[in-house]
C-alpha cells in the first residue's frame, strides 16, 4: 500500500513537472517569436532570459526522465 502511495505521489510530481515543462517552454517560444524568431537577434538582456530559461527547462526535462525510468514509465 505504501509503494502504491509513493508511485501515486510520483506521478503527480511527474505531471507537475509536465506542466512548468510546457509552460517554459511556451515562454521560450515566445520570447523568441518576439524577436523575429532567431535567439541570435535578441539583445543581450533577452538572450540572458533566453538561457535561463533553456537551462531551467532542460532541469525539468531531466527530472521528468528520472522519474520516467524510476516509475519504468516508458514500457
Amino acid at each position: 500500500m505504501a509503494d502504491d502511495r509513493s508511485a501515486l505521489h510520483r506521478i503527480q510530481e511527474y505531471r507537475k513537472i509536465v506542466l512548468l515543462y510546457e509552460a517554459l517552454d511556451r515562454e521560450i517560444d515566445d520570447l523568441i517569436m518576439a524577436h523575429g524568431g532567431f535567439p541570435e537577434k535578441m539583445p543581450p538582456e533577452a538572450l540572458t532570459r533566453y538561457r535561463a530559461l533553456a537551462r531551467r527547462r532542460d532541469d525539468l526535462q531531466n527530472e521528468m526522465r528520472s522519474i520516467e525510468q524510476e516509475l519504468d514509465m516508458n514500457e
